[in-house]
């Protein structure tokens, strides 16, 4: 196995549900921590929502292994940050047999 360049500094983030003070709650991206990662593009495609483009690409981040439970370790429905960037992540698996990395498939969308 060739071990991936982790060149790039990615914020890892989950979404919670805070009370907004009215009975109801509001959802808020809240960081776990900075993870260094490989990113590298699979596939792209553009749609249209209510006559709006929107360019969506999906790509593959490798990040270190982390043990399962762990709060380092990405979950799907979280996301990756880089900047004003976001990796909404999809699904998690191992990449080799001793998860000493994980491969993340996330998608960006961007209003084009």
């Amino acid at each position: 196995m060739t071990l991936p360049n982790l060149n790039r500094l990615l914020m890892l983030e989950t979404l919670e549900r805070v009370p907004d003070g009215g009975g109801g709650y509001a959802e808020v991206w809240v960081p776990l921590g900075h993870l260094w990662a490989n990113v590298s593009a699979r596939t792209g495609r553009e749609r249209s929502e209510a006559g709006v483009p929107i360019s969506a690409m999906s790509y593959k981040i490798v990040v270190r292994g982390s043990p399962h439970g762990a709060p380092s370790r990405p979950k799907p429905d979280q996301r990756f940050r880089e900047g004003s960037r976001l990796f909404l992540i999809r699904a998690v698996a191992e990449r080799d047999d001793n998860g000493r990395y994980l491969t993340c498939f996330a998608d960006e969308e961007i209003v084009t």
